[in-house]
C-alpha cells in the first residue's frame, strides 16, 4: 500500500521543528497546535522554514494570529541590518498568513488583504529609512519657490487593487511632483536624487541576502519601460501620456494607487490622469487594446507551454480581470461607479449598472476567489513566484488536500468548471461584431465608391431615390474626413457603413435615414470611439437606424451631440424612466468639480442625457405624453437648482453674501404647470427679499438690490451659455411685473403690491401655473402666500369673462396659425390654450368658494378637481381630458419630427375641437368672433 505523500510530511515538519527549538518542542505536545502545525507544514515548506529560523513566533501563532506583527524599526544606528530585519519581518508576517489560510481557515479576501498591506508597510518602512540618510547626504529637495519634494511611490497591478498574491512582485513605477534641486552639502537635481532614491529603495527591497528577499520589484510599467528613466517628475508624466499613453497602459493604471512617499500628491495626481484612463464617452476601442493583449499571451502560452498557468492560461484570473476591466474602460468615463480598483468591488458595481448579469458576475466572483486560492497555495508551497500546476504527485497531493479535495483529480474537475465558465464569458465580450450579416451587394457597392458602383444597388435594397442616395454617398466617400481616416478607422468604416445601409435600407423612411446618418458619420470620423461602438455593438448601431429614421428631433440631436449615442447602449435606457430623486443626484453630480466650466458642461451633459431618455420613451410610446412633459418639467427645476447654486457661488466669491438676504426662482407657464416640451425655453420670474439697508459681506460689497440682480443676471447667463454640450435653457422673463421695462428681479414687497395693485387680469391667469422651482424655502412659501392671496380675491364675474375672452380673441388673431385644412394644436379654435383660459378662468372665479384650487397647477389635476367640485359637468370634464391628452400627444409627435405643431384636420381631431368649444360654451366663455 502507497503511503500518503501529505502524512509524510507532516511527520518529518514536526519532527524537523521539535529539533530547532525545546519552546516549540513543548508547544508541539499540545494535539490541537501539532494539528495546526502539520497542516502548515504539508501547504508550506516556506511556513516550516521561517518556524524553524524564528521559533518565537510559534507560540504567537498559536495565541493569537489575526493580529499582524509590530514592523521593525529601521534606525541610522542599524542601518547594515536593514535587509535582514525587513526579510524577517516578511517571513514572519508572511507565514501568519500561511497559518491564517491553512490552519484556521481564514477568507482569501483576508490573505490577499494581509499580502498588501505587507508590502506597502516594507515599502513604507525602507523609504523613510532611506529618506533620512538622503536627507543627512544630500539634503531635502525643493521646488523654485522653496517648497520640500517626495518622492511617490505608485503601485500598479494587484498591489494598486489591494489583492497582493502570497509570493507577488510589486509593479512599482516612481515620481515626484516638480522638479528642482536638493538643499544639502552635495546637491543633485531632483530627478537625479529621486532616481537614486528609487533604485536603493528598489535593491533594499530586492537584492537578495542569506534571509532571502523581502520583495520582487518590477518598475518596467513606468513610461517608455526599462529605456525610461527610473523617476520622473508630474509635468513630465502628464506630457508622457498626452503623447505616447497606449491602451495597455490604460488597462494597467486604471489600478494604480499611490502606496508610499508623498501619498496626497499621488492621489492628487492620479485624478488628473483619469481622462486618459477613462474616457469621456463610452470607448469601445478599449476592446481593440484587449484582443491585443490577449493575442500576446495566448501566443505566449502556447510558446511557453502554460496550459495549465492559473492567472495567464485559458479561463485564468487575466481573462477575469481583463473582463472587468474593459468593461471598466468602456463604461467607466460616465458611470463614476465603475472607477474601482479592486477586482471584486469593480465586478459588483458592473453587476448594479447592469453592463455584467447579475449570474454572470456571481459566477466571475466565484471562480476568482476560487483562483485566486488555488494560486496562493502555489505560491505558499515554496514562496516561489508560479502560476502552473505542479506535475509532481506530491506535490498535488500537497496542494489539494488542504484545500478539503480527496485527490488532485476532484480538484483539478473544479478548476476545469470554473475556467470552462470563464473562458466562455471572456471569449463572449471579445466575439468581434457578432450577429451581423452585412450585405454582399453592399458591401460591393461602398467599395467600390467613389469611382465604382451603381445606383442599382441601393435601389434593389430599398431606397426610393436611389440616384440622389448615390450622389450623397460618393460626396462622402470623396470627403477630406473619409480620405484622411488611419488604417485602422477606416477597417471600421468599412465594416459599419455597409451595415448602416443595410439597416437604413429596411427602415420606414430608408431616404431619410440615408440622409441623416451621412451627417452624423461626418460628425464622428474622427472620433474612434464612436465608429468602435457602432462597430462593436450591432445592437447599438440597429438602435441608431431605428431612432434617427423615426425622429428628425433627435437625429439633430445625435449629429450635434454624439455623445448620445452612449445612450443607445446605456442599460438603463429600456428601463424605468428616473425619478426626481436620480434627477437631483445626477444633477447635483457636476457641483463636485471645482472647475466651473467642467462643472457646467457636466450638468449640460446630464440635462442632455437624461432629456434625449425621455425622449427616447416618448418615441417608442412607453409612456403617455402627460409623463414625459412632467419629466421634462422635473429636469428643467433640478437643472435650475444646480445652476443657482453655481451662481450664488461665484457671486459669493466675488462679493460675499447678503446677511438675512432670500432668493428664488419662480416657473411660470409650462414649466410651472408641469407640461414642458422638448426644447422648450423657461418662463421665468425672480424674486428677493432683504433689509433696506442691507449689503453684502465680501470684499467688493455691493447693496442689497445690486447683488441680487447681479446673482440674477449670472443665472441667466449660465443656463444660456453654451458649451460643448449645447445650452441649458433660454430663458424668457417677459412675465415678471412691468415686463421687459421693469429689473430681471423683483423685491417680494413689490412683487406683493404690484400682484395686489397693479397687474393685468392676464397676468393673474398666469399666476395659477406658476410654482417655486429653487431658491430659498422660506421665500419660496412667502412667494406661495401671494399668489394664493392673488388668487382668492373676489372678482366681477362679468369683468372677469370679458378679460379672458378679449385676450383669447387677441392671442388668437395674432397667433392662431390654422387654416381650412390644418389646426394649429396649441393656438387653435378648440386647441390647448382654449383648455387653459377654461381652467384658468374658472380657477380665478371660484377660488373664494373653493379655497382647495391655488394648491394645482397641472391641467389634468385642474379638470379633475373642477369636476369633482361641480364646476364643469361630466360632458366638459371628458372631452377636456380626452383633447388634452390627444392634443399632447400629437404635439409631441410632431416636436421629436421637428414638425410645427400644426395637424391635419382629421374627423378625430374636428369633433375634438367640438367638444373643447362645447365645454368653452358650458361654462359662459365664447372665443368665436361668430
Amino acid at each position: 500500500m502507497t503511503a500518503d505523500p501529505t502524512e509524510t510530511v507532516a511527520q518529518r515538519a514536526l519532527a524537523r521543528l521539535r529539533d530547532a527549538s525545546s519552546d516549540a518542542a513543548r508547544l508541539l505536545d499540545d494535539a490541537g497546535i501539532a494539528a495546526k502545525v502539520a497542516k502548515l507544514a504539508i501547504a508550506s515548506d516556506f511556513a516550516l522554514g521561517t518556524l524553524c529560523k524564528q521559533p518565537e513566533l510559534l507560540p504567537q501563532l498559536a495565541g493569537d494570529a489575526t493580529t499582524p506583527r509590530p514592523p521593525p524599526q529601521l534606525t541610522a544606528d542599524n542601518a547594515a541590518e536593514w535587509p535582514a530585519l525587513l526579510r524577517r519581518h516578511r517571513a514572519a508576517e508572511s507565514t501568519r498568513l500561511v497559518w491564517r489560510d491553512v490552519a484556521e481557515g481564514a477568507d482569501v479576501d483576508e490573505i490577499l488583504a494581509g499580502s498588501t498591506r505587507l508590502a506597502e508597510q516594507c515599502l513604507q518602512l525602507a523609504l523613510d529609512a532611506l529618506e533620512i540618510e538622503f536627507a543627512r547626504r544630500h539634503g531635502v529637495v525643493r521646488n523654485v519657490a522653496g517648497e520640500p519634494q517626495r518622492l511617490v511611490v505608485f503601485g500598479l497591478g494587484k498591489l494598486g487593487g489591494g489583492e497582493l498574491n502570497f509570493s507577488s512582485d510589486i509593479d512599482l513605477v516612481y515620481a515626484f511632483p516638480e522638479d528642482g534641486e536638493s538643499d544639502g552639502a552635495r546637491p543633485l537635481a531632483a530627478e537625479e536624487y529621486f532616481t537614486r532614491l528609487g533604485t536603493r529603495l528598489a535593491r533594499l527591497l530586492d537584492e537578495a541576502t542569506a534571509d532571502g528577499f523581502s520583495h520582487r520589484v518590477d518598475l518596467r510599467l513606468r513610461p517608455f519601460g526599462n529605456a525610461g528613466r527610473v523617476a520622473l517628475s508630474f509635468a513630465a508624466m502628464d506630457l508622457y501620456f498626452q503623447r505616447e499613453g497606449r491602451d495597455w497602459e490604460r488597462y494597467a493604471w486604471l489600478k494604480a494607487r499611490a502606496v508610499a512617499g508623498d501619498v496626497a500628491s499621488g492621489e492628487a495626481w492620479l485624478q488628473a490622469l483619469r481622462p486618459f484612463v477613462y474616457r469621456r464617452y463610452l470607448d469601445f476601442t478599449a476592446l481593440d487594446g484587449l484582443r491585443e493583449m490577449k493575442a500576446m499571451i495566448a501566443a505566449e502560452v502556447a510558446r511557453r507551454e502554460l496550459s495549465d498557468d492559473v492567472k495567464r492560461g485559458p479561463g485564468g484570473i487575466r481573462e477575469i480581470e481583463f473582463l472587468a476591466q474593459a468593461l471598466q474602460l468602456i463604461h467607466g468615463g460616465r458611470d463614476a461607479s465603475l472607477r474601482e480598483r479592486r477586482l471584486q468591488p469593480a465586478l459588483r458595481a458592473l453587476v448594479a449598472a447592469r453592463q455584467v448579469d447579475a449570474g454572470a458576475g456571481a459566477m466571475l466572483a466565484d471562480a476568482y476567489r476560487f483562483l485566486r486560492r488555488l494560486e496562493n497555495r502555489l505560491q505558499m508551497l515554496r514562496d516561489a513566484q508560479t502560476h502552473v500546476l505542479p506535475d509532481d504527485p506530491a506535490d498535488r497531493a500537497r496542494i489539494a488536500v488542504p484545500l478539503g479535495y480527496g485527490d488532485w483529480d476532484a480538484l483539478r474537475a473544479e478548476l476545469e468548471t470554473h475556467r470552462g465558465r470563464v473562458a466562455g464569458e471572456f471569449a463572449e465580450l471579445l466575439a468581434p461584431r457578432r450577429g451581423r450579416r452585412d450585405s454582399d451587394a453592399l458591401q460591393a457597392y461602398w467599395r467600390a465608391l467613389p469611382d465604382g458602383g451603381g445606383a442599382d444597388a441601393l435601389a434593389a435594397a430599398g431606397f426610393v431615390d436611389a440616384a440622389s442616395a448615390d450622389a450623397s454617398l460618393r460626396d462622402f466617400a470623396r470627403a477630406s474626413g473619409v480620405r484622411g481616416l488611419s488604417g485602422a478607422a477606416r477597417a471600421r468604416l468599412d465594416r459599419v457603413l455597409p451595415a448602416l445601409l443595410e439597416a437604413a435600407a429596411k427602415s420606414a423612411r430608408p431616404d431619410a435615414a440615408l440622409r441623416r446618418l451621412l451627417q452624423l458619420l461626418h460628425a464622428i470620423l474622427r472620433r474612434a470611439s464612436y465608429l468602435a461602438l457602432l462597430d462593436e455593438q450591432p445592437g447599438a448601431l440597429a438602435r441608431l437606424v431605428d431612432v434617427i429614421s423615426r425622429s428628425a428631433f433627435l437625429a439633430d440631436r445625435l449629429i450635434a451631440f454624439p455623445l448620445l449615442l452612449d445612450e443607445l447602449l446605456d442599460a438603463r435606457v429600456a428601463g424605468p424612466l428616473p425619478d426626481r430623486g436620480e434627477m437631483r443626484a445626477g444633477c447635483e453630480a457636476a457641483l463636485r468639480d471645482d472647475d466651473p466650466e467642467a462643472a457646467l458642461r457636466q450638468l449640460n451633459e446630464t440635462r442632455l442625457a437624461l432629456s434625449f431618455r425621455i425622449a427616447l420613451a416618448a418615441l417608442d410610446k412607453r409612456q403617455p405624453a402627460q409623463d414625459s412633459a412632467r419629466q421634462l418639467a422635473l429636469l428643467a427645476e433640478e437643472v435650475v437648482r444646480v445652476a443657482l447654486r453655481m451662481a450664488e457661488g461665484e457671486v459669493a466669491a466675488a462679493h460675499g453674501r447678503v446677511p438675512g438676504g432670500r432668493f428664488a426662482v419662480i416657473g411660470y407657464g409650462t414649466l410651472g404647470g408641469e407640461e414642458l416640451g422638448f426644447g422648450s425655453d423657461l418662463d421665468l420670474v425672480f424674486l428677493y427679499d432683504a433689509a433696506a439697508d442691507a449689503v453684502s459681506d465680501g470684499a467688493r460689497p455691493l447693496e442689497a438690490s445690486r447683488w441680487y440682480a447681479r446673482l440674477t443676471q449670472k443665472l441667466v447667463a449660465l443656463l444660456g451659455a453654451m458649451t460643448s454640450a449645447g445650452r441649458l435653457y433660454d430663458v424668457d422673463a417677459r412675465l415678471r411685473p412691468d415686463g421687459g421695462k421693469s429689473l430681471l428681479v423683483t423685491s417680494l414687497a413689490s412683487y406683493r403690491d404690484y400682484q395686489r395693485e397693479r397687474a393685468w387680469t392676464w397676468e393673474h391667469q398666469a399666476l395659477v401655473r406658476a410654482r417655486g422651482v429653487a431658491g430659498d424655502g422660506s421665500l419660496l412659501n412667502d412667494f406661495e402666500s401671494v399668489r394664493t392671496q392673488t388668487l382668492s380675491r373676489p372678482r366681477d364675474a362679468g369683468k372677469l369673462r370679458d378679460d379672458v375672452v378679449n385676450m383669447r380673441k387677441r392671442m388668437r388673431a395674432e397667433l392662431d396659425r390654422s387654416d381650412e385644412a390644418h389646426f394649429d394644436l396649441k393656438q387653435g379654435e378648440g386647441g390647448l390654450v382654449d383648455i387653459e383660459f377654461l381652467l384658468q378662468y374658472l380657477v380665478l372665479r371660484e377660488t373664494p368658494a373653493h379655497p382647495r384650487l391655488p394648491a394645482l397647477r397641472n391641467t389634468g389635476e385642474l379638470i379633475e378637481t373642477l369636476h369633482a367640485a361641480g364646476l364643469i359637468d361630466a360632458a366638459s370634464h371628458d372631452a377636456l381630458s380626452q383633447a388634452h391628452s390627444l392634443y399632447l400627444a400629437e404635439g409631441l409627435a410632431c416636436t421629436l419630427d421637428r414638425r410645427k405643431r400644426i395637424v391635419l384636420e382629421t374627423e378625430a381631431i374636428a369633433t375634438m375641437r367640438a367638444k373643447v368649444t362645447g365645454a368653452l360654451g358650458s361654462s359662459g366663455l365664447n372665443f368665436l368672433d361668430r
